[in-house]
């Protein structure tokens, strides 16, 4: 048991130190929305990670991922960014990896990740809306619909909150979702063998069904 501890808190150790080096390109897209919304790929290996080792290393792996990010890239918002990145992830993750661990098969596997995309989906709506857009406005000196304006730059439809969270926010985490969706269901299979205990029961062998 203690073998199989150590083991488990090995990997997630690595896994939070790559996920936080992939995190460090995370990049803005301009037809989608703000600068303040960025795209990264990390939740890649925060999903592989749960995936393998249990819902729990992939939340232990979050917040370690965000640690370890705000010491390599530091942070331009005071840590909202990394704060919502952190919760919305978790959102993400979570479901997705409980859902999978019922039982590990591809249709399970992808049934856990629809599933986290809209739970994703529907934390970010509502975290902007009553917890993060009022925390970067008034980081940024600017009432919220200041802020939401800015959305009208790549989005010339957005006029308001309501707009802003339903035509940005919601469509930039469900392209996101099913973007790191589906390159973990082609990568899984192949690279979670590294993750498996040779001398343990707590294999993995996603079936294909």
């Amino acid at each position: 048991m203690k073998k199989v501890t150590v083991r488990w808190m090995i990997q997630v150790a690595i896994l939070s130190a790559l996920a936080a080096v992939v995190m460090v390109g995370e990049f803005a897209i301009p037809f989608i929305g703000p600068s303040f919304l960025k795209m990264d790929f990390a939740e890649i290996v925060v999903l592989i990670g749960a995936f393998s080792l249990g819902p729990v290393a992939g939340v232990v792996i979050e917040v370690f991922k965000v640690l370890l990010n705000l010491l390599l890239d530091g942070t331009w918002s005071v840590g909202i960014g990394e704060f919502a990145n952190f919760l919305i992830g978790t959102a993400f993750v979570l479901p997705a990896s409980i859902i999978y661990f019922r039982h590990k098969t591809k249709k399970q596997a992808i049934i856990g990740l629809a599933v986290g995309v809209v739970m994703m989906a529907i934390a970010s709506a509502l975290l902007n809306l009553f917890v993060l857009l009022p925390m970067y406005a008034g980081f940024m000196g600017l009432t919220i619909e200041q802020l939401i304006m800015q959305y009208s730059l790549a989005l010339p439809y957005v006029t308001n909150v309501s707009t802003g969270i339903l035509l940005g926010i919601i469509p930039f985490n469900l392209f996101k979702g099913t973007l790191v969706s589906i390159i973990v269901i082609l990568l899984y299979k192949r690279v979670s063998p590294l993750l498996k205990s040779h001398d343990t029961d707590a294999t993995d062998e996603t079936k294909e069904e």
